[in-house]
């Protein structure tokens, strides 16, 4: 068998880091970017990659330099952030709002917030079209929630948002989606223009599976939204103390729709197109078709977008017969990702989910494979010679490994990351995980079974997977509440300043592709300098309590 070390290059690499470069100093310059001046210059950049092609050093240089000034030009564009207005003073303002997000519902029904773009505003205001703009305030008695695409008149006070606030603060959140302002204390006087009849259908669709996933559990309504939660990303739908269970033992990643939900869903999807018997390249048309579907139904949030183009560049290189190649699939992503919408780059989401999976290829696998050569099972019997006992036993047991391996190699991302995010250092969440990620595996695929059903007509065949996904919930949420009583199961904790974070982060990062680049090599320290840095971070640039 081929080591899943070699053949796994990923030459967009050299593009993504400059340009991830660029990004960050665009966000980072205290002073307006003249982006003629910066476009100008990253096409000389570009021009001279490409005429030194036969010279690497030069060639490299110009790909590093079009990169970084591209990268930096593109955040100015996209922000399109005037310095003058951080002097305005909040004012009453009536705007025209495209809504492009509905944040979750709280207790209180008429309260609504989101993010949408300003499509028209009074005189004195229209430099503000074409704005991202975070909208809270209220509905008038006979107003149903907004659904994203509807245009609503809203008058509210407008606030100019910092261009840079502490990024473990909601304002830091706004600030990393490319919002400028806010309307807040709103009032929805009227919606001005209906949401497209896509959306509509999206909406209803998500009511219905909502409604699916909770038939024949009236009696348990705190394993309905546990599954709902899951299934949909309805994260409201928790209790107050199951979210707080959930963020302290580092699971609550469960309920957001990412990579592990896309995943599943994925697997479920081939599974079902297998037995209709449909060619490749249908398999896969219908296979990206469906997935949009589901991440369109459960609100199209970034996440979900990102594992969805993952999963798709992934599945295009098998239909096209290229070599399989996740990691090559996690850079082409990521650089999509950020040339369509680079303010992701700087949202925890992001940074977690990329992090985390770039740590799973490179550190992960090649840990597992080392861990399978070291410690053989059947070392001295033939493979030829085996029976299916011995097949079952070193199939759980690589399986072991590698979910183990997989789990130690993402916990350094997941430290450094859970203590410039959240605050928490949560050394119980690879224990936590490991038991917790296979068993939301089958309660979604049991939830997907029930849609199924639904959708098929078979009420029985429903409520049949609908209990099973509630039994498995059930053990993941007793357990979880157990769990964290324990001590030391989680610590709060933080850096002094949010940029030491940020810089152990992109140090952790740069270990892991170092290391992968050299194998893994004993010459290179083998695989434990990641886990020293991380463990070195710890004791010197983190305060706990």
């Amino acid at each position: 068998m081929g080591s899943r070390i070699s053949g796994h290059r990923a030459p967009v690499i050299w593009l993504l880091l400059p340009w991830i470069a660029g990004l960050s100093l665009g966000k980072g310059a205290t002073f307006p970017i003249p982006l003629v001046a910066f476009f100008s210059a990253a096409a000389i950049a570009a021009g001279i990659s490409v005429l030194g092609a036969r010279f690497a050093s030069l060639w490299l240089g110009g790909v590093v330099a079009s990169g970084v000034l591209g990268g930096a030009a593109w955040y100015e564009a996209v922000r399109a952030r005037l310095p003058e207005w951080d002097s305005l003073p909040a004012r009453e303002a009536r705007l025209w709002v495209c809504v492009d997000r509905v944040f979750s519902p709280s207790a209180d029904a008429r309260k609504v917030s989101g993010l949408g773009r300003v499509s028209s505003a009074e005189g004195h205001l229209r430099g503000l079209v074409g704005q991202s703009l975070y909208f809270s305030g209220r509905l008038v008695r006979s107003q149903a929630r907004p659904i994203r695409s509807a245009k609503l008149e809203l008058v509210g006070q407008l606030q100019v948002l910092a261009k840079s606030p502490p990024a473990d603060t909601f304002e830091g959140y706004l600030a990393g989606t490319g919002v400028n302002f806010i309307l807040a204390r709103a009032r929805v006087v009227t919606e001005r223009t209906p949401p497209h009849a896509y959306w509509r259908w999206c909406e209803s669709t998500r009511a219905a599976m909502s409604d699916a996933l909770g038939f024949g559990l009236a009696a348990h309504p705190e394993l309905v939204g546990v599954l709902r939660a899951m299934m949909l990303g309805q994260q409201y739908e928790l209790s107050e103390e199951q979210g707080d269970w959930f963020t302290q033992s580092g699971t609550m990643h469960l309920f957001s729709i990412s990579g592990l939900h896309i995943g599943v869903i994925s697997l479920a999807l081939m599974g079902l197109l297998a037995i209709l018997r449909m060619p490749p390249a249908g398999r896969f048309l219908a296979l990206v078709v469906l997935l949009w579907l589901y991440v369109d139904i459960t609100g199209r949030v970034p996440s979900a977008v990102r594992a969805f183009l993952m999963i798709a560049v992934l599945k295009a290189g098998s239909v096209l017969r290229a070599p399989s190649n996740p990691v090559s699939a996690l850079v082409v992503s990521a650089m999509l990702v950020l040339v369509v919408d680079p303010m992701q780059l700087f949202g925890a989401s992001f940074q977690m989910s990329y992090g985390i999976v770039a740590a799973l290829l490179v550190l992960g696998l090649p840990l597992a494979e080392a861990w399978e050569r070291r410690w053989p099972l059947y070392a001295d019997l033939p493979p030829a010679l085996w029976q299916w006992n011995h097949r079952a036993v070193a199939w759980a047991w690589r399986a072991t490994l590698g979910t183990v391996a997989v789990g130690l190699a993402t916990t350094p991302v997941s430290v450094i990351s859970g203590v410039l995010y959240f605050g928490l250092v949560t050394p119980g969440a690879l224990v936590a995980n490991l038991a917790t990620i296979p068993a939301a595996s089958l309660a979604l695929l049991g939830g997907f079974a029930s849609l199924v059903a639904t959708l098929l007509g078979e009420p029985a065949v429903s409520l049949l997977f609908n209990h099973a996904a509630a039994l498995v919930l059930l053990a993941i949420d007793r357990g979880t509440e157990a769990f964290v009583t324990l001590p030391g199961v989680y610590l709060t904790a933080h850096f002094s300043s949010a940029w030491i974070g940020f810089v152990a982060l992109a140090g952790l990062l740069a270990l892991l592709l170092f290391g992968y680049h050299f194998g893994w090599s004993r010459r290179v320290g083998g695989f434990w300098p990641p886990f020293a840095f991380t463990a070195l971070t710890m004791i010197f640039l983190v305060t706990f309590g």
